[in-house]
């Protein structure tokens, strides 16, 4: 059973017959986070780095942004179970689409933010696949933590 994460959205779940997806991953960043003991996983597909430039927006939508989802998608999975310590966490996108000359470099500045919130939040990265000029679609099976991204001509596991 699919979940579909749409675009400024995250899902967790407990159910471990469901897969969470989530596509046209491109500048923005996706998520994974896995438990493996309490089987509960999550992901967000968020678009902008930072919700300071609309906090009326992150108000209503805090997965459009990386600062107020990501903390977001980490407390509705450990309402399910989780617990930080055990998270498997998986990145993939942050690509420079539609951007050659890094003008607005909203894929990296994704990335880079992730990465602070992480740092700061002893969070360590398992795998990711990012950056590049690729868009990536990006799988979490609930029931055995197993995390595809399939672009272009290529499919690999994280």
């Amino acid at each position: 059973m699919d979940l579909v994460v749409d675009i400024a959205d995250f899902q967790v779940s407990a159910d471990p017959r469901a897969d969470l997806v989530t596509y046209s991953l491109g500048s923005c960043v996706g998520v994974s986070i896995w438990d493996p003991e309490a089987k509960v996983g999550g992901m967000i597909h968020y678009m902008l780095p930072e919700s300071a430039i609309s906090p009326e927006k992150a108000k209503l939508n805090p997965a459009m942004f990386g600062d107020t989802g990501i903390p977001a998608l980490f407390r509705a999975a450990y309402q399910l179970g989780a617990i930080k310590k055990r998270l498997i966490v998986k990145v993939a996108g942050g690509s420079s689409l539609l951007d050659d000359n890094g003008t607005f470099n909203i894929g990296k500045r994704n990335y880079i933010l992730l990465r602070k919130i992480f740092w700061k939040n002893g969070i360590l990265i398992d795998s990711e696949d990012v950056g590049g000029a690729v868009s990536r679609t990006m799988r979490l099976c609930i029931g055995s933590g197993r995390v595809s991204i399939k672009s272009r001509n290529r499919e690999v596991e994280l």
